[in-house]
């Protein structure tokens, strides 16, 4: 990999909400054990079902991850940014993998093997405790989307999703969600038209400023507040 490419897999990773709590040195041991993999528009990361084990660390792009519940039906259930991961390690979680996987823009994959997550414990035991943090926190997301759903009613249920995948940055008055109307409406289950009803209103409140294929969030906060019912 080049040099100022993998300067961006180190930046990635140091500030991965998975890792930053750990020492700095494992982020260096992971890239230096894994395998960049570049991914074009369309092309898939990995399939539901793959029985292939190790992780999948997003340095750079956007993918979709989609799961096909009983029937015919593939749903999109969340977007994978820059610091996220795919897979899971078999000595935590057993099975196939659970989403497939597709790239939504140009990416760049950082594959940790099984065997290569071996090796990095040998250097960061720790890494263990960290895959063990972030299975919890996956469930504890899950847990969310699925109450979300249940409870809340769409207005709350957008403003609680746009919140949710923002990739939150102190730094930024104003965070961009990379989402198509019609896959927001997929993901939280309610159509296309009612989506953009109360996006239209979150706009013209001064909210949200809505683009081609993204959101952008103006006002975090009053967003928060209505995806709890508050306003």
């Amino acid at each position: 990999m080049k040099k100022n490419e993998r300067q961006l897999a180190l930046s990635v990773l140091q500030e991965a909400d998975w890792l930053k709590d750990y020492s700095p040195a494992l982020p260096q041991n992971l890239i230096s054990e894994g395998q960049f993999v570049g991914l074009n528009t369309g092309e898939w990361a990995q399939a539901e079902g793959d029985d292939r084990g190790g992780l999948y660390l997003v340095i750079d792009g956007l993918l979709h991850t989609y799961y096909a519940p009983l029937g015919d039906r593939v749903i999109m259930v969340g977007l994978a940014e820059p610091g996220a991961v795919l897979g899971h390690a078999t000595r935590y979680s057993g099975g196939p993998r659970l989403v497939t996987a597709v790239c939504a823009e140009p990416s760049v994959i950082l594959e940790i093997s099984e065997n290569a997550l071996d090796r990095v414990a040998a250097q960061s035991p720790e890494i263990w405790r960290a895959i063990a943090d972030l299975t919890y926190n996956n469930m504890r997301r899950a847990l969310r989307l699925a109450a979300e759903i249940v409870s809340l009613r769409p207005r709350e249920r957008i403003a609680a999703r746009l919140v949710a995948i923002a990739k939150h940055d102190d730094t930024q008055k104003i965070l961009t969600v990379k989402i198509s109307q019609e896959l927001l409406a997929e993901m939280i289950g309610v159509t296309r038209k009612t989506v953009n009803q109360h996006l239209s209103a979150f706009e013209k409140d001064g909210l949200i400023l809505v683009g081609y294929g993204r959101v952008d969030l103006i006002d975090l906060p009053k967003l928060k507040l209505i995806s709890a019912g508050i306003v």
